[in-house]
């Protein structure tokens, strides 16, 4: 998003909200990852929770549209080509306005993800020089947010750099077995078809280092010219196809992996020409993610929830500011949030 296959030895299972189920030790045979079912109680009260992505600096005022019980702070990244972890490569972590705007969001019981990478900008594996630092940068903005919760959006360039791939695989368990209560979502780039080849080595990484992973995030959004057609539905047969592959990488089953996944649409008008969530469509996902129990939807932005100036993307930046859709203000925040 924008910024301003069986598990090898000794992996580990894909952690979705219902999951108690881990791996071997690197010594043992590899086996498939184990999973606990919900109680009765625990599955009757389940549901898919809405947790959009924000400006970590500044506040919007569609923010607590849906009442989000998690928000994605976007996004942490290197500041310059150094290893200092930064929000948005320019503000530091612990700045004081930063922390304000966090405290801010917490005061309705919700929580906070801080979300590391995105589409622009240098992620910190491409920048620190060891999986030891690139563990203590990652744990200083986890720190400087308060928060057990990280998010890693990795697309582009640091998708396909599979020595990027594997430090930040290694740094992550570092930071795991530092932190037990670190819960882990990967956010990548799928298609109808599902995830490609490099996000699915990214997660085959993931098991090798024994990473624990809580979700898998899917951008269903810029598919590419030649899909025109129905965003709802392609976000659908892009949520179906990417199932069958957590399944294979992970070893779960049906409802662990669905259990296990995180939507995420770009609203409105994306970046490429054709494509356009409505709001009917932010419906649909939301429905769909309900009925088969998706640990939680997300939108690309809570500032991007509003009308345009003057009712069209035109007369304003519909990448960064609106929709580019007819709306209310928040309208798509309460859609996703059901």
């Amino acid at each position: 998003m924008r910024g301003f296959l069986k598990p090898a030895a000794g992996v580990t299972c894909l952690f979705a909200l219902a999951t108690t189920g881990c791996s071997t030790a690197a010594s043992d045979p590899p086996k498939q990852a184990t999973a606990t079912s919900p109680t009765p109680s625990q599955a009757a009260t389940s549901s898919t929770s809405y947790a959009p992505y924000v400006s970590a600096t500044d506040a919007s005022d569609n923010d607590s549209a849906g009442s989000p019980t998690t928000y994605n702070l976007a996004f942490v990244i290197a500041s310059g080509s150094t290893c200092t972890p930064k929000w948005n490569g320019t503000e530091a972590v612990g700045d004081s306005a930063v922390k304000s705007r966090i405290s801010q969001l917490k005061t309705d019981d919700a929580t906070v993800r801080v979300s590391f990478g995105g589409a622009s900008g240098k992620e910190l594996a491409s920048t620190c020089d060891s999986a030891s630092s690139l563990a203590a940068a990652y744990g200083k903005a986890l720190d400087a947010a308060g928060s057990s919760q990280a998010d890693f959006d990795i697309e582009g360039d640091e998708l396909t750099d599979s020595d990027g791939v594997a430090l930040r695989s290694e740094a992550i368990a570092l930071l795991q077995k530092e932190r037990s209560d670190l819960q882990v979502t990967f956010t990548l780039p799928v298609m109808p078809n599902g995830l490609d080849a490099d996000g699915v080595a990214l997660l085959e990484s993931a098991n090798k280092y024994d990473v624990q992973v809580s979700t898998v995030n899917l951008m269903t959004m810029n598919y590419g010219e030649s899909y025109d057609e129905d965003m709802g539905d392609y976000a659908v047969t892009s949520a179906k196809a990417a199932q069958t592959q957590l399944k294979k990488v992970f070893g779960l089953s049906d409802a662990d992996a669905w259990r296990g996944m995180a939507l995420t649409s770009m609203i409105g008008v994306n970046d490429v020409d054709g494509e356009t969530l409505t709001l009917s469509d932010a419906a649909q996902v939301r429905t769909f993610s309900e009925e088969k129990d998706i640990a939680w939807v997300s939108m690309w932005s809570t500032f991007r929830d509003q009308q345009c100036d003057d009712g069209d993307s035109a007369s304003d930046d519909a990448a960064t500011d609106c929709s580019g859709v007819d709306q209310s203000a928040g309208a798509f925040g309460e859609a996703f949030a059901g």
